[in-house]
């Protein structure tokens, strides 16, 4: 059975861990996006 410091260590490297591959997820998700649909600039029709 883990002490309470280890645990607490583990829940907080889990959980930045966690985060930080969430972001990289999203930022790669968002790299295919772009690609995928590519920003175009819209042009003043008068």
């Amino acid at each position: 059975m883990m002490d309470r410091w280890t645990f607490g260590l583990t829940m907080l490297v889990v959980g930045m861990g966690g985060t930080i591959c969430t972001l990289i997820l999203f930022s790669l998700v968002m790299s295919a996006m772009k690609k995928i649909f590519p920003y175009k600039k819209e042009e003043d029709e008068k």
